[in-house]
């Protein structure tokens, strides 16, 4: 491998660890998460995995690499304005610019890539519901560590009933759960 292309790509990568969710920053909320922290969290989610039929490493890969495009091209939500079919070509051309730096390794992460983006299998189906779940639980931490109930409920009806997997299903059901009882405990208390 080339090292020059390698650190051109870890720096790449570097950047991801200091731009801050474009969704929070837009929202005023205060230290926002950064793009790195966001995958990372969704890696960590893979260790959850418990169905035997999905693959456990693919999915950990596919939450590493889901978001990689936005070293280059930036955090793209609804809120910026520009066409969904104009934010995928970008990411996708960005994604070939990056696996360019990573020889032989960077046909099968452009490959992954590919398969999150199209969602064409059990696997890309679970880490974006993983994506759906970090959102809802992001937006519920920032509601109760900034005492803003209800603030962030744009999150949480953009997600409703996009989550398909059962646990993952589960889990953003307790999460809205605790948010309801937060914003009932915070109401009832003023």
């Amino acid at each position: 491998m080339d090292i020059e292309k390698l650190q051109e790509f870890m720096e790449l990568v570097g950047r991801l660890k200091h731009m801050k969710r474009t969704g929070w920053v837009l929202k005023n909320v205060s230290d926002p998460e950064t793009i790195a922290g966001h995958m990372y969290r969704m890696a960590m989610f893979s260790f959850l995995v418990d169905n035997e039929n999905l693959d456990k490493v693919k999915i950990m890969q596919m939450a590493l690499i889901h978001d990689l495009a936005e070293c280059i091209v930036g955090d793209i939500t609804p809120s910026c304005g520009i066409p969904s079919e104009i934010k995928h070509k970008l990411e996708d051309e960005a994604m070939e610019d990056i696996c360019k730096l990573l020889g032989d390794r960077g046909p099968m992460i452009l490959e992954i890539f590919r398969e999150y983006e199209k969602q064409e299998s059990p696997e890309a189906k679970y880490v974006k519901d993983l994506d759906r779940l970090d959102l809802i639980m992001q937006a519920y931490e920032y509601e109760k560590r900034d005492n803003i109930p209800g603030k962030l409920e744009e999150f949480f009806t953009t997600t409703s009933g996009k989550i398909r997997h059962p646990f993952i299903q589960k889990l953003a059901s307790e999460i809205i759960a605790r948010r309801q009882a937060l914003c009932c405990n915070l109401t009832t208390s003023v």
